[in-house]
């Protein structure tokens, strides 16, 4: 498997996954699941930022947008006080 072609299952795999970068515990906690083991790009590349720098520039991740939803509270009600008549 060429380095751009290990790069582009990369890619794909983090665009699957809805993430633009992740660390490498983070990669290896998926198991065998993942296209290519991490210690194959690592000796291709030297290093996981190595590996991350040449995804970014080669295959950027298109992750899309979410915007959160973010709900305005309920207006608290105030109850008003009737004043008493003291005498």
């Amino acid at each position: 498997m060429t380095k751009d072609k290990m790069i582009k299952a990369l890619s794909d795999f983090m665009a699957e996954k809805g993430v633009e970068v992740m660390d490498l515990p983070e990669y290896k906690s998926h198991g065998n699941d993942v296209p290519v083991k991490d210690y194959l790009l690592r000796r291709a590349f030297g290093s996981w930022n190595r590996v991350l720098s040449a995804m970014k520039k080669r295959h950027p991740v298109q992750v899309a947008a979410v915007e959160k939803v973010v709900e305005k509270p309920a207006p608290k009600k105030t109850v008003k006080k009737e004043k008493k008549d003291v005498k």
